[in-house]
């Protein structure tokens, strides 16, 4: 069976990312409805694109790499479903850091 990250290809300097779903519980034990959640802005890199293309025909290499944990704005990607599976599509620099662990 194939993975989301071979099934779509992001192009350019974009990166294809599975957000990091965040507890329903507090810590506290009080249970989050689906409403109270914040939007993640953590995920990780499923599949990423050659790079960006700039005008005089070179590519820049992208900073990130499959597997990496990455911090992104809270609304920027187009989110897709791919096998009832929610992922961002989001550009380069939409990615505000790496996670290092």
């Amino acid at each position: 069976m194939s993975t989301a990250g071979e099934k779509v290809r992001p192009l350019a300097d974009r990166v294809l990312v599975k957000p990091v779903t965040r507890e329903s519980v507090t810590k506290t034990g009080i249970v989050l409805p689906d409403t109270a959640k914040e939007k993640p802005q953590q995920g990780l890199v499923l599949a990423v694109g050659p790079g960006k293309l700039l005008d005089n025909g070179q590519r820049v290499k992208p900073e990130v790499n499959v597997g990496d944990h990455v911090l992104f704005s809270k609304y920027s990607g187009t989110e897709i479903k791919v096998d009832d599976e929610e992922l961002l599509i989001l550009r380069e620099s939409d990615v505000m850091g790496v996670v290092e662990e």
